[in-house]
């Protein structure tokens, strides 16, 4: 069976790093570690941009019975 599932550890130290590294390595399970710098700049800059808008409250709530009229599908 094949799994499609994405799991997103965040280790707090480098001793929860090296027991993750460790248990992944023992059940051969691939994995791949990437650092926050990863991200491009811009993109950062846009997601900023949208967490303070929904903290002022700027967004707007859609039904689900009603998405498709909001996205103009209807």
């Amino acid at each position: 069976m094949e799994s499609k599932d994405i799991f997103i550890v965040h280790p707090q130290n480098k001793e929860e790093e090296t027991v993750l590294k460790a248990f992944m390595n023992a059940l051969k399970i691939k994995f791949e570690v990437t650092k926050d710098g990863n991200y491009n700049p811009d993109f950062l800059v846009k997601i900023e941009k949208s967490g303070k808008q929904f903290a002022n409250g700027e967004f707007v709530s859609v039904e689900k019975d009603q998405l498709e009229e909001f996205l103009g599908l209807k």
